[in-house]
């Protein structure tokens, strides 16, 4: 249950950072994840395709001071068809283990439509549940394809975007809009260059509880803000860095390593 808690924010910051795609790429990234500057977790990411389909893979494993107090893995994988201008989903399959917890979730994807989903153990529907519908599983893709950006230029068009989001869980809306540009120059980065910053919109639409914090946290907050940067020359944009105000201090991923 707080694995199920906690899927918003990974969803947002852990699984959002993701390459984009272009044809016959076959690209990696790493990032860092902190909270008020401390590591915490760390996460690589994988993406290949050849033009007609695509498969990204995520690795994500707690570490630092966070490994004190807690320890985890994660590994996601989507796999889909590149479409002109868009990744159409085919499947999508999420692994947690949490202090010797399992959690699986299985997706399966057709023209933008939920076929089918899995989650082991099952979710239990307390009365605090949003119901899911049949209707909220139309128009969706997975939160690693969502992600994903390619676009003509780093401009404020990559930004003006909404997507639904079904995780296997929840349904939500993502609308992003642009917030401005920058210069990224830490040479402790994966990247240094100019970034576009895009504004994220958090809009639960079901499958969460009403009761959950972090639910509400991030339906409520303005400040979740995505920096993206090129993926070489290919036009496709990764983000560099992800950020997430929260009470403990600033959550923040950061692109430490790229290669495509």
């Amino acid at each position: 249950m707080i694995q199920f808690r906690f899927a918003p924010l990974a969803a947002l910051l852990l699984l959002a950072c993701v390459p984009a795609r272009a044809a016959d790429v076959d690209a990696r990234a790493s990032y860092i994840l902190t909270l008020g500057g401390i590591n915490i977790a760390s996460m690589d990411i994988t993406l290949k395709d050849d033009g007609a389909s695509y498969a990204v893979d995520l690795s994500a494993n707690v570490t630092g001071l966070g490994a004190v107090v807690a320890s985890g893995t994660a590994k996601a994988t989507t796999t889909g068809r590149s479409s002109g201008s868009q990744l159409v989903a085919r499947a999508f399959g999420l692994q947690t283990r949490a202090n010797g917890d399992a959690f699986r979730i299985d997706v399966t994807f057709s023209g933008g439509n939920v076929d089918s989903f899995k989650v082991e153990p099952p979710i239990i529907d307390n009365y605090d549940r949003v119901p899911l519908e049949r209707r909220h599983l139309s128009g969706v893709t997975d939160f690693l394809s969502a992600f994903l950006l390619r676009g003509s230029a780093l401009d404020k068009s990559l930004c003006q975007r909404r997507v639904g989001i079904f995780t296997g869980v929840e349904r939500f809306n993502i609308e992003m809009s642009f917030a401005g540009t920058d210069e990224a120059t830490s040479q402790r980065t994966g990247y240094q260059g100019p970034v576009v910053l895009c504004s994220v919109n958090y809009k639960p639409v079901s499958g969460h509880f009403t009761s959950s914090e972090i639910t509400n946290y991030l339906a409520d907050t303005n400040r979740i803000v995505i920096w993206y940067a090129p993926l070489a020359e290919t036009g496709y944009f990764i983000p560099y860095r992800v950020l997430l105000g929260t009470s403990m201090g600033d959550l923040s991923m950061v692109l430490t390593s790229m290669r495509s």
